[in-house]
């Protein structure tokens, strides 16, 4: 029994899951779009849990969104970051960027900005434990 359980793990393992996904389950930028407004602000962020009940991750208590840089003004854009916050038991942020975006200025303010949210941190039960969550920061305008 012992190696049927491990051959069945293993053959899990060894096959890309992407396979047995159906054609269209690929997930793009355009899908975090599906839902949202008509218009979007210049900067807007995916990824942020929104049911503290539910908690699965950190709950963002207060998000600063980055500013556009001034050396980009004028310039039309359409560009994104994405970035994992790790969010300790004591609620301290640490930034790591995933993908930066293509102006290095406005990863800059991405990081600036990110490193300025505060969060209660994420529990397990009634005990406060480590947490993360991968934001995606989308700096547009026309």
């Amino acid at each position: 029994m012992k190696q049927i359980l491990t051959l069945s793990i293993m053959g899990l393992l060894c096959f890309p899951v992407a396979a047995w996904a159906a054609a269209g389950d690929e997930a793009t930028h355009a899908d975090d779009h599906h839902e949202d407004v008509l218009e979007l602000p210049e900067v807007h962020v995916h990824g942020l849990p929104l049911n503290k009940d539910q908690q699965l991750g950190p709950v963002a208590k207060s998000t600063p969104w980055p500013a556009i840089p001034s050396s980009l003004d004028g310039k039309e854009l359409d560009d994104w970051m994405k970035a994992r916050l790790l969010v300790s038991r004591d609620a301290k942020v640490t930034v790591v960027v995933l993908e930066p975006a293509k102006h290095r200025e406005l990863t800059s303010a991405g990081i600036v900005a990110l490193s300025k949210w505060t969060f209660d941190p994420q529990m397990k039960g009634d005990e406060m434990v480590d947490g993360e969550l991968t934001v995606r920061i989308h700096f547009r305008t026309r």
